[in-house]
């Protein structure tokens, strides 16, 4: 194996494949990144237990002197291309046995791997793919990620969950306390259902942030995982087995709707940023729902008050809403961080939550744009 190639090239390829990689395998070689030289293309490979990647490797900085393959310890492999400040790096095998890395009056050599004992990743076969835009799916993902669970209590909460109906996919995420819904249009393609593990679309997205264009994605089905496809990289996750919640009913109907109340959503941000500073952290009790808990009231005279006491003090404002439609008085509780990072998501200048009451599901939603909803469980207040 010997070939030259552009360094700032190959450390954008490497990026990519890093996220293949695992922190620590019981095989040592997985932790590894295979390099199969043909005699007109490079391919790099990474795989852990959830993701594998596979990368294409074409540019006209890239010169073949001669085939092979080998399997490199990653983070290593990597480290050193960042730290080589040349424009040009050259690589070859000594013996089968070492990586000769040379540039410019530079030389460093590295412990290889066997290539035959790196296991054969079956990547799903290219055949029928589901299309949609790069950006799409980026921004979709940004939009529901954050809400899965972190426990595994349900297994099918670590993801979320991806359904194509009717020239619509609908993205849901969900930890039973709060619910991030979204939904594209899309082309014509056959029903399916598929929960992707949060932690393979959290590594997507920061691939797709490389991609600022808004170029085509082919996924691709199986059984048990996907394959996502762009430009010259395979993007493949395993999914999660078993049955995703039914969720088709925790968004309340609009006849149910008591109170509406339209903000401007960065005076709404930092007002409950800062009012969460005195909120009564439930760290201990590890009650992930009434972390960070604040108060909304609404009065009969409709004047919007958001507090929240510790042991170290307490405050509360009076917000100004543009716009309220209230029936009833309102007053609930719930989590200042689930409302912070449903906001951060939601598109636009202004939002609008409705609520039922204080015990209920509350939705919050963009006024410009309506295909993503938010949707937090409230605590119950003590008397």
């Amino acid at each position: 194996m010997n070939f030259t190639i552009d360094r700032e090239v190959l450390l954008e390829k490497l990026n990519i494949i890093s996220h293949g990689l695992p922190s620590k395998s019981p095989m040592k070689v997985m932790e590894g990144i295979k390099i199969d030289v043909t005699d007109n293309d490079l391919f790099l490979t990474a795989s852990n237990s959830d993701i594998s990647i596979e990368m294409l490797v074409k540019d006209s900085s890239l010169v073949i002197q001669e085939r092979g393959k080998t399997v490199v310890p990653g983070k290593t492999f990597i480290d050193l291309i960042k730290a080589f400040d040349s424009r040009k790096i050259t690589f070859f095998l000594i013996e089968d046995k070492m990586l000769m890395i040379k540039a410019d009056r530079k030389e460093y050599r590295i412990n290889i791997m066997d290539p035959n004992d790196y296991p054969n990743i079956d990547f799903v076969a290219l055949e029928n793919p589901f299309k949609i835009n790069c950006l799409d799916l980026k921004k979709a993902i940004e939009e529901t990620v954050f809400a899965c669970a972190n426990t595994n209590k349900n297994p099918m909460l670590l993801g979320v969950n991806f359904k194509n109906n009717a020239n619509k996919l609908t993205l849901t995420a969900t930890n039973s306390y709060r619910l991030s819904l979204k939904t594209l249009d899309v082309e014509t393609y056959d029903p399916f259902e598929i929960t992707v593990p949060a932690k393979s679309l959290d590594e997507l997205e920061k691939i797709l942030e490389s991609y600022e264009e808004s170029l085509p994605l082919e996924i691709y089905l199986a059984k048990n995982k996907i394959l996502v496809k762009f430009n010259d990289v395979l993007f493949q996750t395993r999914l999660l087995d078993g049955n995703f919640p039914d969720t088709s009913n925790v968004c309340p109907k609009e006849k149910d709707t008591k109170v509406i109340v339209r903000f401007n959503k960065d005076e709404l941000q930092t007002a409950v940023n800062r009012i969460a500073i005195l909120s009564p952290i439930d760290k201990d009790r590890e009650r992930e729902m009434t972390f960070s808990a604040v108060v909304l009231k609404i009065d009969q005279n409709y004047e919007v008050e958001l507090s929240s006491a510790n042991i170290q003090g307490a405050g509360k404002e009076i917000l100004i809403p543009i716009d309220i439609k209230a029936y009833n008085p309102l007053v609930i509780g719930f989590s200042s961080k689930y409302l912070l990072e449903a906001l951060k998501v939601l598109p636009g200048n202004e939002i609008e939550i409705a609520f039922i009451d204080g015990a209920k599901q509350f939705v919050l939603k963009s006024v410009s744009d309506n295909t993503l909803l938010e949707i937090i469980l409230p605590f119950r207040l003590e008397n």
